[in-house]
């Protein structure tokens, strides 16, 4: 099985040339998704599929690639509910992300880093009004945030 620090090298250079919305280098998000995943008390399956969550979907890795990759099923079956489908309604990827043990509390910290006020800060007032409303939006199909474990 890939360690943490394997799973972290791989998404960062995964993701090298990719920038976020304000132009800053995408590891930077992976890393605070990461990190958030820890801070609630996640598993290493989990802050494995935080480093990954969006690599599938920005298409930096294959679905393929995670078939085969060295990493238990707990952590492929989170990646994949929380890569989103083409024409998906927000409804049927929240239900899914619900459906699968673990993936939760990776969308929650994902959302938490999204939706921090100084990242948003950077951005135009039209994309920061449309993002902070499909961020509420989510966290209202989710609902009432899981309890941190400690």
């Amino acid at each position: 099985m890939l360690t943490l620090t394997e799973v972290e090298a791989l998404a960062r250079r995964a993701h090298a040339t990719q920038t976020d919305k304000a132009g800053r280098p995408y590891e930077e998000h992976l890393r605070a998704v990461a990190d958030g995943v820890r801070e609630r008390g996640g598993t290493e399956e989990q802050i494995a599929a935080a480093w990954l969550h969006d690599a599938i979907e920005d298409d930096a890795l294959t679905d393929d690639w995670l078939t085969r990759a060295a990493l238990p099923d707990t952590t492929k079956a989170i990646v994949r509910a929380l890569t989103k489908r083409p024409g998906e309604p927000p409804e049927a990827y929240a239900q899914r992300i619900l459906a699968t043990p673990g993936a939760r509390l990776v969308k929650e910290s994902d959302l938490a880093h999204n939706a921090d006020p100084a990242r948003l800060a950077v951005l135009d007032e039209e994309t920061r009004t449309r993002l902070t409303r499909k961020y509420a939006r989510m966290r209202a199909l989710l609902g009432p945030a899981e309890p941190q474990r400690r």
